[in-house]
Protein backbone atom coordinates (compact mmCIF):
# COMPACT_ATOMS: atom_id res chain seq x y z
CA UNK A 1 0.00 0.00 0.00
CA UNK A 2 1.49 3.23 -1.09
CA UNK A 3 1.82 6.00 1.44
CA UNK A 4 2.14 9.40 0.51
CA UNK A 5 2.87 12.58 3.10
CA UNK A 6 1.43 15.76 3.09
CA UNK A 7 2.89 18.78 1.43
CA UNK A 8 3.31 22.27 3.26
CA UNK A 9 3.05 25.16 0.89
CA UNK A 10 4.17 28.74 2.40
CA UNK A 11 4.87 31.69 2.01
CA UNK A 12 9.11 32.52 1.45
CA UNK A 13 9.17 35.63 3.14
CA UNK A 14 6.21 35.04 6.38
CA UNK A 15 5.86 31.66 6.93
CA UNK A 16 2.87 31.96 6.42
CA UNK A 17 1.12 28.44 5.42
CA UNK A 18 -0.90 28.72 1.71
CA UNK A 19 -1.65 25.31 1.70
CA UNK A 20 -1.13 21.96 3.40
CA UNK A 21 -2.12 18.92 1.40
CA UNK A 22 -3.76 15.79 2.56
CA UNK A 23 -1.71 12.64 3.06
CA UNK A 24 -3.08 9.70 1.72
CA UNK A 25 -2.80 5.85 1.48
CA UNK A 26 -3.59 3.32 -1.06
CA UNK A 27 -3.76 3.02 -4.49
CA UNK A 28 -2.86 6.57 -5.03
CA UNK A 29 -0.75 9.22 -7.26
CA UNK A 30 1.69 11.82 -5.71
CA UNK A 31 0.66 14.93 -7.25
CA UNK A 32 3.82 16.73 -8.64
CA UNK A 33 4.30 20.67 -7.74
CA UNK A 34 3.44 22.02 -10.89
CA UNK A 35 0.18 20.19 -10.50
CA UNK A 36 -0.23 21.10 -6.98
CA UNK A 37 0.10 24.73 -8.39
CA UNK A 38 -2.83 23.97 -11.06
CA UNK A 39 -5.27 22.24 -8.44
CA UNK A 40 -5.05 24.92 -5.66
CA UNK A 41 -6.37 28.37 -6.00
CA UNK A 42 -4.04 29.54 -3.16
CA UNK A 43 -1.16 28.57 -4.98
CA UNK A 44 -2.57 29.58 -8.68
CA UNK A 45 -2.85 33.13 -7.51
CA UNK A 46 0.86 32.89 -6.58
CA UNK A 47 3.90 34.24 -7.98
CA UNK A 48 5.80 31.11 -8.02
CA UNK A 49 9.11 31.96 -5.99
CA UNK A 50 7.59 33.64 -3.59
CA UNK A 51 6.52 29.73 -2.34
CA UNK A 52 8.27 27.38 -0.73
CA UNK A 53 6.84 23.52 0.75
CA UNK A 54 7.84 21.22 2.89
CA UNK A 55 7.34 17.25 2.36
CA UNK A 56 6.15 15.56 5.10
CA UNK A 57 6.25 11.44 5.59
CA UNK A 58 3.16 10.15 6.01
CA UNK A 59 1.73 10.98 9.28
CA UNK A 60 4.58 12.98 10.52
CA UNK A 61 3.21 15.47 13.01
CA UNK A 62 -0.33 14.16 12.80
CA UNK A 63 -0.96 14.85 16.84
CA UNK A 64 0.40 18.03 16.56
CA UNK A 65 -1.48 18.95 13.69
CA UNK A 66 -4.72 17.65 15.38
CA UNK A 67 -4.12 19.35 18.57
CA UNK A 68 -2.70 22.59 17.79
CA UNK A 69 -4.82 25.76 17.13
CA UNK A 70 -2.35 27.56 14.62
CA UNK A 71 1.01 26.43 12.78
CA UNK A 72 3.21 28.21 10.36
CA UNK A 73 6.81 27.63 8.73
CA UNK A 74 9.89 29.22 10.37
CA UNK A 75 10.79 30.46 6.76
CA UNK A 76 14.78 31.11 7.71
CA UNK A 77 15.02 27.05 9.31
CA UNK A 78 12.07 25.45 7.19
CA UNK A 79 10.85 23.81 10.32
CA UNK A 80 6.85 23.88 11.08
CA UNK A 81 6.04 25.54 14.33
CA UNK A 82 2.90 25.02 16.36
CA UNK A 83 0.94 27.05 18.68
CA UNK A 84 -1.28 25.29 20.80
CA UNK A 85 -4.13 26.23 23.05
CA UNK A 86 -4.07 27.08 26.42
CA UNK A 87 -6.44 26.39 28.50
CA UNK A 88 -6.28 28.37 31.15
CA UNK A 89 -5.78 31.37 28.62
CA UNK A 90 -8.00 30.64 25.32
CA UNK A 91 -8.02 34.44 23.85
CA UNK A 92 -4.17 34.57 24.39
CA UNK A 93 -2.47 35.20 21.08
CA UNK A 94 -0.62 32.18 19.55
CA UNK A 95 2.49 31.53 20.70
CA UNK A 96 4.66 29.20 17.89
CA UNK A 97 7.66 26.73 18.67
CA UNK A 98 8.23 23.34 17.90
CA UNK A 99 6.00 20.20 18.00
CA UNK A 100 5.76 18.90 20.48
CA UNK A 101 6.58 15.35 19.38
CA UNK A 102 9.92 17.07 18.72
CA UNK A 103 10.36 18.68 22.12
CA UNK A 104 8.80 15.14 23.30
CA UNK A 105 11.70 13.37 21.47
CA UNK A 106 14.51 15.62 23.20
CA UNK A 107 13.13 15.17 26.52
CA UNK A 108 13.16 11.32 25.92
CA UNK A 109 17.07 11.73 24.85
CA UNK A 110 18.00 14.02 27.79
CA UNK A 111 16.61 11.81 29.71
CA UNK A 112 18.46 8.57 28.60
CA UNK A 113 21.40 10.36 28.79
CA UNK A 114 21.00 11.50 32.21
CA UNK A 115 20.62 8.12 33.16
CA UNK A 116 23.69 6.37 31.39
CA UNK A 117 25.49 9.27 33.00
CA UNK A 118 24.16 8.97 36.44
CA UNK A 119 24.44 4.78 35.69
CA UNK A 120 28.50 5.60 34.90
CA UNK A 121 29.03 7.57 38.01
CA UNK A 122 27.27 4.81 40.33
CA UNK A 123 29.44 2.25 38.81
CA UNK A 124 32.65 3.87 39.27
CA UNK A 125 31.62 5.13 43.17
CA UNK A 126 29.99 1.76 44.36
CA UNK A 127 31.88 -0.36 41.60
CA UNK A 128 28.57 -1.91 40.61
Amino acid sequence: MDQIGSRVYFDKVTGDVLVKTAERSGVVHETTVDEDFTRYTALAERVRETVDYIQLEYGQYAQDFAECNGYRVNPETRTIEFSYPDPNAPEETPVYRKSLSEENEELREQLAATNRDLQDIAEHVFGA
